[in-house]
């Protein structure tokens, strides 16, 4: 073993306290770019997988009801390449123990028994409904495990205001409900909504259907335009009942999946930027002042005959050992939370196979910016160092000349005592160290705000949204629009104290070639159980005429106040209408807009109608409520407030808990790592300077106090910085997100301040105690000893 190797050896022993921090530093930053981007990826890939294997269509259409000629007509627009007309509905599925019955979709399959041409199913157990059986069908697989339901049971279905016993032969899956979710909900729900395939033939006997299609999946040549062909579609099909057709990008499983995997690539993008760049700057700080601690030893070096690369390539040894520590470590702590949090996304998203892949490609990149970043800052300090001649090099570094500060002439100093006016002079005579010692301890702060910043807004968006904007107990949702005196007949059930009315139209905003889906909400005067809040929190007016816009979605169109808006209504008689943009609101959910029931009411030329009825509730007799309802005709959906708050913390409440966790578990290692270093660094740096105050007779406490006082200092001036900057890095992040689902307000509570402040100062009081052992252990004899 070479010289040089045993001294490698000898400063990874000497250094172990500081280098495993180090290493865990790194390991945090790789761990965090790959099991954000390792999960990431296993989504995309699976999604891409799943939807080409099974033929996922790229254009949706629903209509009325169509001859089945048309489909026809709809192969020969230009860059239509395939074409599959099918059947399909909303059912119920009644269970004599619950009150409340859960929603269906009834889609039909080949009587052939062979797949369908497009939208494939994955069957996952049990085997294929046989031809000539129309009693026989497939079940939504989410939906079968969450009621217990598997091949060879009975399902009750309500069939077009029939109810009729089908027996389930086998579960399946579908890539166009990866997402399953009832239409109109904003939250899946296992155990309320299922699919159900069966033979189409029966689907069309029993909706009376015959020669009739409901549902069209198109496909697109290669190069197609899929805005003309939306355009052509839904000029073919308007005549028909057509609801307008979509693109993939906007089918509701594929929006939904979509939606949750941009907010993870944003996450996964610029939450480990963040992180490998602390780290990186850590280490270049760090290593910088660790090199030019052994000056001495490399000027020796030099005049033993070492050439400059050798004793570069000594210290990147050095370097890479730090870092491929923390690289393993990295890796397979990321590896472990990506197949977590991939395990986690299969509770919501229901694909054949979802397994966390560990690409090399990623655990490289990770590792070539940390251990570049640490080359770099070494190779700026050995580069001061073995420019010198090795005679030079040998001596200490001359002292600094020093001059009273301001405060010193203004005998501000005099007001404390000898360990204060040391910790003082050092800071002012220095102020480019400690200036980075704080930035560096500052960025650890930041982290932990960003770690957790995520999980306060989800908190305040659930509060303004769920808890303060919605007070009702039960909203009811009707077919089709009903007569307004259903809202009196509703708020004289037994154990229901208030009713009240809105009218919810699904509608096409659209402004030239611009488009959105969405529902306008139609708020009587006096409502209460409802209350539109803006992002501020401040209560909104919605005004007596036109309509107000939700604030993205008039973004997304490029509207204006004052513009006006087409509004093509899906349900019912339909129809086209120009109708004028009068206010904007930025709320923190859903794209939507808001109009006066009198207004539309008055806009459909359909009297004083409701589609939803809010319900004020006695707890003790809600069950008896739901039963009633149930029973109700024109009745569609039953939900409850509480129940939808569950689902939403649910779902993304989960996630948002677990990257919380993930950041902050990461966060708190960086500070510890950052704030420890420093405290080594700065022993190691005033050695000298404190065994001579041990000599002349200062005590270990005040020595300690000297040392000690500047690393406080460094903390204080650190914790408000990082506050700041995480507070800036939190605005990023969320302005990179993807607005159209969720707008999750930049609301910091003060507790995350609190904790981000609390674990800096715990990590700086465990440092101070380490480095008060060095200080009590320190040899006088030997630091003191100079080189002439």
């Amino acid at each position: 073993m070479s010289p040089l190797d045993r001294k490698l050896f000898r400063n990874l022993w000497t250094l172990a306290g500081q280098g495993v921090t180090i290493a865990l530093v790194v390991a945090a930053g790789i761990a965090t770019y790959v099991c954000l981007q390792g999960t990431y990826r296993s989504l995309i890939r699976s999604r891409d997988t799943y939807y080409e294997r099974n033929r996922f269509g790229e254009v949706f259409a629903t209509v009325s009801r169509a001859p089945l000629s048309v489909a026809d007509r709809v192969e020969a627009i230009e860059g239509v390449a395939r074409v599959y007309p099918r059947v399909t509905d909303i059912v119920s599925l009644p269970f004599d123990d619950e009150p409340e019955p859960a929603a269906g979709q009834i889609i039909g399959i080949p009587a052939s028994g062979q797949q369908p041409p497009l939208n494939g199913i994955v069957l996952m157990s049990g085997r294929w409904p046989e031809p000539g059986h129309s009693e026989e069908v497939l079940l939504l697989s989410s939906f079968a495990e969450a009621r217990g339901i598997g091949p060879g049971d009975s399902l009750d279905v309500i069939l077009n205001g029939s109810r009729r016993a089908l027996r389930v032969v086998g579960t399946a899956l579908s890539p166009e409900f990866v997402f399953a979710m009832e239409p109109g909900n904003a939250m899946p729900e296992p155990n309320k909504f299922a699919v159900i395939w069966m033979f189409e033939d029966a689907v069309r006997a029993a909706f009376q259907l015959g020669g009739a299609f409901t549902d069209l999946v198109v496909t697109l040549q290669p190069g197609a335009s899929e805005l003309a062909v939306i355009d052509a579609l839904d000029r073919l099909l308007e005549p028909y009942g057509g609801f307008g057709a979509v693109g993939r990008e906007l089918q509701p499983s594929n929006y939904f999946l979509s939606q949750e995997i941009g907010g993870l690539e944003n996450l996964a993008t610029i939450a480990p930027i963040i992180f490998l760049a602390v780290a990186a700057f850590l280490l270049n700080v760090v290593l910088s002042r660790l090199i030019h601690l052994q000056r001495p030893q490399i000027a020796a070096l030099k005049a033993l005959g070492y050439d400059d690369w050798a004793i570069g390539f000594h210290f990147l040894k050095l370097v890479t050992a730090v870092v491929m520590l923390g690289a393993l470590i990295g890796v397979g702590l990321g590896a472990w939370l990506g197949q977590a949090m991939t395990q986690m996304y299969t509770q919501w998203f229901q694909f054949p196979s979802l397994e966390f892949h560990m690409d090399a490609q990623l655990a490289i990149l990770g590792v070539a910016v940390s251990l570049g970043a640490a080359v770099l800052g070494a190779a700026f300090a050995v580069r001061s160092v073995v420019r010198l001649p090795p005679a030079e090099a040998m001596r200490p570094p001359p002292p600094a000349r020093y001059t009273r500060s301001l405060l010193e002439r203004l005998g501000v100093f005099s007001l404390f005592g000898t360990s204060a006016r040391m910790v003082f002079r050092e800071i002012t005579r220095r102020p480019m160290r400690n200036a980075l010692s704080a930035l560096g301890i500052s960025m650890a702060v930041a982290i932990m705000v960003v770690g957790r910043f995520g999980g306060d807004a989800f908190e305040q968006m659930i509060d303004v949204t769920f808890q303060t904007a919605m007070t009702e107990d039960l909203a009811v949702g009707f077919t089709g629009p009903m007569p307004d005196r259903v809202v009196r007949e509703l708020a004289h059930l037994p154990g229901v104290s208030r009713a009240e009315g809105m009218r919810m139209v699904p509608v096409r905003f659209s402004n030239g070639h611009r488009h959105r889906d969405s529902v306008i909400e139609g708020h009587p005067d006096d409502l209460t159980l409802r209350t539109l809040y803006d992002m501020d929190g401040s209560v909104a007016t919605i005004p007596r005429e036109g309509v107000l816009l939700e604030g993205k979605l008039a973004e997304i169109l490029g509207l204006r106040v004052g513009d006006m808006v087409t509004v093509q209504v899906r349900e019912g008689q339909r129809g086209t209408y120009q109708v004028p943009v009068t206010g904007l609101i930025d709320t923190m959910y859903g794209l939507q807009g808001y109009m006066q029931i009198d207004t539309i009411n008055r806009l459909l030329s359909e009297g004083r109608t409701v589609s939803y009825v809010l319900l004020d509730v006695d707890p003790a007799r809600m069950d008896e409520v739901i039963h009633r309802l149930r029973d109700m005709r024109g009745v569609h959906g039953i939900n409850s407030r509480t129940g939808l708050i569950e689902r939403v913390r649910g779902q993304t409440g989960e996630t948002y808990g677990a990257m919380t966790f993930i950041l902050t578990l990461f966060a708190v290692t960086i500070a510890i790592g950052v704030v420890y270093n420093n405290a080594r660094v700065a022993l190691s740096l005033r050695a000298r300077d404190l065994a001579s105050l041990r000599v002349l007779g200062f005590t270990r406490a005040e020595i300690s106090s000297v040392l000690l006082g500047e690393l406080a200092v460094q903390v204080l001036l650190a914790i408000p910085l990082g506050l700041w900057l995480g507070v800036l890095m939190s605005e990023g992040m969320m302005a990179t997100a993807d607005p159209e689902r969720y707008r999750l307000p930049v609301a910091i509570t003060s507790q995350t301040f609190a904790f981000a402040a609390a674990v800096t100062m715990a990590a700086g009081l465990v440092s101070a105690l380490l480095v008060r052992r060095k200080l009590d252990k320190l040899d006088l004899i030997g630091v003191l000893k100079t080189r002439d």
